[in-house]
């Protein structure tokens, strides 16, 4: 299976540069003129000719009548150029340069793309050592000898030799955890899985220059295994470039970066192998699936796209060995983000609700309410004073409609509630015998929908 992706990869990238450097010599793909200029030119001579650059010749091998265009760039060029207009030429030369090597990489394009998305994104990725959490659950523990449920939680590595550093004070609990975390700011902010961090009580973080730091905060956020650690570092980080993981697509290749089995800063590629997954261990999880490998240790790392930005958080695998076979998961960076800034500002994750029990409306469900499949959200019941209620929305109602956003499934209208702040109001609209009915919602809390905190 890798040696026929790797193969496919190799061709697909061999026939795209050929086109690239069809597209960008070619002057009717241009306006005329090829992107790359003289650069092209150059290369097209035929073997055993040569060409002064006063003397392009045309398809025929007899001197260009270019006298006219020659004289006004000649001009042009001897007139001063002000510091602006010098700044957009040098980088216009750097990016004809940089299209020439993708061009002359052929298919090294994509080892290319992996090696320069690695390099960006590897310095703000960091090991997590954790203490006291008593021993975790490995693979193998199970009393049965069944094989364990799919898809299963990867558990944070347990080392078996401790960190060493003299700068460090003395620890009377056991070291239980290794993981990986990411930074998020340069303050010293750190997102990680909570499985990584949980019940410890003590975390240490070895940066990329192998110097540590006691976390002086860290906690988590079970319902979606996003965890943060904050530390006070004695110069500003390097942070990660955030994505847009809501942009991603099945087959977009992927980079893993994390330790796995105390290896720092070891990279895996893979694709985007499946959207909105979800592993019962992690209520309000709406997974990425990817192929990359993730093995121990490696929970907390970067999940990266080729333009070396993060996209999400390695989480999970699914396996019966408690090892990589082929199917990670890992938190979209969208969501992980939100839920990283709700517990770094607030202690916990505040989420939005408006007091309702919602059902896709599957073929079945449809049927069952005489409603055309997919056509919405079945409002199925109303918690009694809940802000839902106040609004006007009644049980079976089907919603359509949140925050001037169309909505077919019940995951994705949560999604788009939880994140909004507490106490806002929104447009929402529903169908009502045949008809679509406007409201107005106010969010409470999860916690208590009957009102607004």
């Amino acid at each position: 299976m890798q040696i026929s992706r790797m193969i496919t990869a190799l061709v697909f990238t061999y026939l795209a540069s050929g086109l690239l450097n069809h597209c960008l010599s070619n002057p009717g793909f241009f306006g005329g003129q090829g992107l790359l200029g003289n650069h092209v030119h150059a290369y097209e001579t035929a073997p055993g000719q040569t060409e002064s650059p006063g003397d392009p010749a045309d398809s025929d091998g007899d001197p260009a009548d270019s006298e006219a265009p020659q004289a006004s760039t000649q001009n042009t060029a001897s007139q001063p150029m002000d510091g602006q207009s010098r700044e957009l030429a040098v980088n216009e030369t750097a990016a004809n340069e940089d299209l020439i090597a993708a061009v002359q990489a052929g298919p090294k394009a994509l080892s290319l793309a992996f090696r320069m998305a690695a390099k960006r994104a590897t310095g703000s990725v960091v090991v997590l050592f954790a203490y006291g959490q008593g021993q975790p659950e490995q693979a193998g523990d199970d009393e049965s000898n069944d094989e364990p449920p799919l898809p299963r939680m990867e558990p944070p590595e347990t080392p078996v030799i401790p960190p060493q550093a003299s700068d460090l004070p003395p620890n009377p609990d056991k070291l239980t955890g290794l993981g990986s975390g990411v930074v998020l700011s340069a303050d010293g902010l750190i997102v990680t899985n909570n499985h990584v961090i949980q019940n410890a009580t003590r975390v240490v973080v070895q940066m990329p220059d192998e110097t540590w730091f006691d976390a002086e905060v860290f906690r988590g956020d079970p319902d979606s295994d996003v965890g943060i650690v904050r530390i006070k570092p004695s110069e500003l980080l390097q942070p990660i470039e955030i994505g847009d993981s809501d942009k991603l697509e099945i087959g977009d290749w992927v980079l893993a970066i994390g330790s796995p089995f105390k290896l720092q800063a070891t990279v895996s590629a893979g694709i985007i192998s499946g959207k909105d997954r979800h592993i019962e261990k992690i209520p309000r999880s709406n997974m990425l699936q990817t192929d990359a490998a993730i093995n121990p240790g490696n929970s907390g790392g970067a999940l990266i796209d080729l333009n070396g930005q993060m996209i999400g958080i390695s989480t999970a695998i699914a396996t019966r060995t408690g090892f990589y076979q082929g199917v990670g998961f890992a938190v979209p960076i969208n969501q992980a983000a939100w839920i990283a800034e709700e517990l770094d500002q607030h202690g916990e994750v505040r989420r939005a609700a408006i007091g309702t029990t919602l059902v896709d409306l599957k073929p079945r469900i449809a049927k069952q309410f005489n409603l055309p499949p997919y056509s919405g959200i079945l409002v199925y019941q109303i918690i009694k004073d809940s802000v839902a209620e106040a609004a006007g929305i009644e049980r079976l109602d089907v919603i359509v409609e949140f925050a001037g956003e169309k909505v077919r499934d019940s995951t994705a209208l949560q999604r788009a509630i939880e994140r909004q702040k507490i106490g806002s109001e929104h447009p929402i609209v529903v169908r009502r015998d045949g008809k679509l009915v406007e409201l107005t919602v106010q969010l409470a809390t999860v916690d208590d929908p009957t009102g607004v905190k």
